[in-house]
């Protein structure tokens, strides 16, 4: 349970979800005609919705008669829509991709949950990355990695097959506790019970970002496409670290390593959504090669999504964790190089 600040700052500082439901009303739920009965009825829609508003419905989940989505979304629209020509002669409009309302219904065990999302999009796009690579990883996997390699700014951090830039995007972003969600907007706003002077309160907070009182290690991502590089070099821009975060465009083998120790961490292709398969190995063992001819002492940090693959970087993972990058079954993996 949360109280209405705690809402508004888990949605502007959260950096690993995806979303936050707030939950409305709970009820059994047998089959279509009792979802469209127990939406209408268990439901103030005179507070939740005005007929001037627009809204969608998300459904995760199933339920007796209640097996597509589509169609159960369908019954939660009509069900709404039905009740206000009843009531008022006027109906709320259908807005996919900028409603002003988001209902979410989850169904299971013969359950009927019916939330509403705070945002209209999952929190996992910051804003800073409308130019992405190939197979971008996702904002919040992206942190919640580099999380787990405990960097904390005092030794450097090279991303040696950058891509859009997002990892190095989100170390330097924890780090200097930036607000994941200071640029969104949120559904939250057309909440009836929202509440302007706690929001502008928590704003405040978010917005009060402490300077860092040590200088920052060297952080740099290298980029082989002349493209991607100026696109990982635009984000960077956009989330404002562009005085923190250097992107270069060559290839990482004629990239020479800032003096010292430090991480390299990169999620190069694994032949599933990008890289032809075959000719990967060659670019593991490339990478191996620079790590340990370039790297001796430093940490690798690799996202891995394929275990043909990463036997070409010759060396032997000290610690591995299980993650998903999507669809994709992947291993973060940390290898100490000597």
């Amino acid at each position: 349970e949360a109280d209405m600040a705690c809402l508004y700052r888990i949605h502007l500082r959260a950096r690993l979800s995806f979303r936050f439901l707030r939950e409305i009303v709970k009820f059994p739920c047998h089959g279509p005609n009792e979802l469209y009965d127990g939406v209408q009825r268990l439901i103030d829609w005179e507070n939740w919705l005005q007929p001037r508003q627009s809204f969608r419905v998300d459904v995760t989940g199933f339920g007796e008669g209640l097996s597509h989505t589509h169609f159960t979304a369908l019954q939660v629209k009509n069900a709404i829509v039905d009740l206000q020509r009843e009531r008022w002669g006027l109906r709320s409009s259908i807005d996919l991709n900028n409603p002003d309302m988001c209902f979410h219904l989850h169904l299971s065990n013969y359950q009927a949950v019916l939330s509403v999302d705070g945002s209209n999009s999952s929190l996992h796009k910051r804003g800073y990355r409308p130019a992405v690579g190939i197979a971008p990883i996702k904002e919040t996997l992206a942190a919640g990695l580099m999380r787990m390699t405990e960097w904390d700014g005092t030794n450097n951090l090279v991303d040696p097959l950058c891509g859009s830039g997002t990892f190095l995007i989100e170390a330097v972003s924890m780090l200097l506790g930036i607000a994941s969600g200071i640029d969104r907007q949120f559904l939250f706003k057309n909440w009836p019970d929202f509440d302007i002077s706690i929001w502008n309160k928590e704003l405040k907070m978010a917005q009060n970002i402490k300077p860092l009182n040590r200088k920052l290690s060297k952080v740099i991502g290298c980029e082989v496409d002349e493209v991607i590089a100026q696109s990982a070099s635009d984000n960077v821009r956009k989330a404002g670290l562009e005085d923190y975060i250097e992107i270069i465009n060559c290839p990482f083998q004629e990239f020479q390593l800032p003096p010292g120790l430090g991480f390299l961490t990169c999620n190069p292709p694994y032949g599933k959504r990008i890289g032809d398969e075959n000719e990967l190995p060659n670019l593991y063992k490339k990478l191996g090669e620079y790590c340990k001819e370039q790297a001796s002492g430093w940490d690798l940090w690799l996202l891995n999504g394929n275990p043909k693959l990463s036997k070409y970087l010759g060396m032997k993972a000290s610690r591995r964790f299980q993650v998903n990058n999507g669809s994709i079954d992947c291993r973060w993996l940390n290898y100490k190089i000597k």
